[in-house]
């Protein structure tokens, strides 16, 4: 009997042992991982610095959770974020570190700020227009650090450093010229024109509570899905993918590496750029003289750390990043400092980058207990 029931017993151990290995392998396990030990490494130093840590945390959740308005705010704060974060994912699928997606997303909003100001078009098409200028900005941004790397061999994260302060300069330069710059004086640019901005109706912002809703999110959710499809289910993923792996199995295999990586390059500062052209048309309506880098893009590489460069789950770490950067603006409500959250989201990049580690320690262990 006691050996019937051992037989009985060995599938379903068979089936959670299984299970268990998937989980090991998958990414969304030690992303937890690293946001719990994100929050406790948080939460150490809000104590050493003579803060309540769970003081600090409840208001963090509060002001995103308590009221729809606060919910609305976190997704505007993360709209932008995730067209960064798909910008930084996509690129990586090809094997490149996009850091220059910070200077994508300025040339994206100032070409936005430009048309949004200059042209005098009916509202759907005007929208359409600046969407365009900013994809156009940010494809030949990103395409020539592409030619600078395929032609003459200069490593692209130099060139989109260099990148950077290039658009952090020519978009002050731009802001503070006559047909641009804000009518009686002010480090700003005029507000765009009622026709290029991307506003729900009034009925909804009242019924949000905010002006400053808008259709980002929709936009952002878009892109994500056509970036999953793109490379999981076209040619042209397919090669992005490949070159990705191993450049020169790909060369070998015919696929045109040099092609693909203007190609794919072009698309990741696209996908930057129209997240410069939302922020721009549906949160700030102006462009502001940098005094420093904002860090959209810079922030986009921890949204698609976070996502393990899955497009999809750029949504949900640019929600999650938004969530904490607007919770977090409102610490200083209780006097606790704002910038615990920016200690949270690099704990969480840092135990996001040693991954390998927890899922070595974990395997060790699971082993050890089989054998014994």
């Amino acid at each position: 009997m006691k050996h019937k029931n051992n037989q009985n017993n060995k599938p379903s151990q068979n089936i959670l042992k299984i299970k268990a290995q998937r989980l090991i392998h998958q990414n969304a396990l030690y992303t937890i991982i690293a946001i719990f030990f994100g929050f406790l490494v948080g939460g150490i130093f809000l104590w050493a610095a003579g803060f309540s840590p769970i003081e600090a945390y409840a208001k963090l959740f509060s002001s995103v959770f308590s009221r729809p308005k606060y919910l609305i705010w976190s997704v505007i704060y993360a709209t932008p974020l995730i067209f960064t974060g798909l910008s930084v994912a996509f690129s990586y699928k090809m094997g490149v570190f996009n850091i220059g997606a910070e200077g994508q997303f300025v040339v994206g909003s100032l070409a936005a700020l430009c048309v949004g100001i200059l042209v005098d078009a009916p509202p759907g098409l005007h929208v359409l227009l600046c969407m365009l200028a900013a994809v156009a900005a940010g494809m030949l941004w990103s395409f020539l650090v592409a030619v600078l790397r395929v032609r003459f061999g200069i490593n692209e994260v130099l060139s989109f450093i260099m990148f950077n302060w290039i658009a952090f300069y020519f978009s002050n330069y731009v802001v503070n010229t006559a047909a641009i710059h804000k009518v009686g004086g002010g480090e700003a640019s005029k507000d765009i024109r009622e026709s290029a901005r991307i506003l729900l109706p009034q009925s909804l912002q009242n019924i949000f509570q905010s002006n400053k809703a808008n259709y980002g999110i929709f936009l952002a959710i878009i892109a994500a899905i056509v970036i999953w499809f793109i490379l999981t289910k076209t040619t042209l993923g397919y090669k992005v993918q490949a070159v990705g792996l191993n450049p020169h199995a790909a060369k070998y295999g015919g696929i045109n590496s040099n092609k693909t990586m203007y190609i794919a390059m072009s698309l990741s500062g696209a996908l930057a750029a129209l997240g410069g052209a939302v922020q721009l048309m549906g949160n700030s309506m102006r462009i502001s003289q940098f005094a420093g880098q904002e860090g959209f893009g810079f922030q986009g590489i921890t949204v698609a750390l976070i996502a393990s460069s899955h497009p999809i789950g750029c949504i949900f770490s640019g929600l999650f990043y938004g969530a904490m950067k607007y919770g977090g603006s409102k610490l200083n409500l209780i006097d606790a400092p704002t910038e615990v959250v920016d200690i949270i989201m690099g704990t969480i990049v840092l135990f996001i980058a040693i991954s390998h580690v927890f899922r070595y320690l974990i395997t060790r262990r699971l082993k050890n207990k089989e054998d014994k």
